[in-house]
This record gives structure tokens, C-alpha cells and sequence, in this order.
């Protein structure tokens, strides 16, 4: 439970990271970032695995680089879900995508060490 806890707010971490360097990507406080993650992450256990599923042959005739842009499009319905997390347009959320999924992975190697 408490690695699951650490994981969140280490996600909501990233999140506010990548807000900092991705312009047009804005999360307004800390609160904002911490249910942006759990909203994201409950897209994608829902409607990202479902389109993932779906694109399955595209995303590996493009080694895969089809699913940054469905988690772009799961970052901007959060983005209008979540209040005080905003993504203006659709090149901020296929950046933000990216550099969240490399600000994941950094953490998932530093976090799985077991």
C-alpha cells in the first residue's frame, strides 16, 4: 500500500515536471496533478487499453510509436475532466505524452530494483 502511495505521488511529481517543460501543458497546483494521475490512469485501464487493443496492428507496423499518440489523446480528456489540469493543443499533448512516458520509465527502473 504505501509503494502504491509513493507511486502516485511520484507520478503526480512527473506530471507537474512535465508541465514545467512542456509549453502549453499547465497543472495548477499539486491537488490538480494528483487526480490528473488518477484520472489518466483510470483512462487508460478503460478506454486506453480499448483503443491500444484496437490499433494493435498500426502500433506495430509504427514499432509502436502510434500508442504515444493514444496516450496524447487520453492527456487531453483528462485535460477536460480534470479541473486545474489543462493541455491547449494537440502537439502539447503528443510532447507531454513523450516526455512523460520517459519520465515513467526513468521512475519504473529506479522504483523496481527488487
Amino acid at each position: 500500500m504505501v509503494r502504491l502511495l509513493l507511486k502516485w505521488l511520484l507520478y503526480a511529481f512527473a506530471l507537474l515536471v512535465t508541465a514545467r517543460l512542456v509549453p502549453g501543458f499547465h497543472v495548477r497546483s499539486i491537488t490538480a496533478a494528483l487526480v490528473a494521475v488518477l484520472v489518466i490512469g483510470l483512462l487508460n485501464m478503460t478506454l486506453g487499453l480499448l483503443l491500444k487493443l484496437i490499433t494493435l496492428p498500426l502500433g506495430i507496423l509504427t514499432l509502436g510509436l502510434f500508442f504515444l499518440v493514444i496516450n496524447a489523446l487520453i492527456l487531453k480528456l483528462a485535460g477536460n475532466v480534470v479541473p486545474g489540469f489543462y493541455v491547449a493543443t494537440w502537439t502539447a499533448a503528443l510532447i507531454g505524452a513523450l516526455v512523460l512516458a520517459l519520465l515513467h520509465m526513468l521512475l519504473s527502473l529506479l522504483l523496481d530494483k527488487d
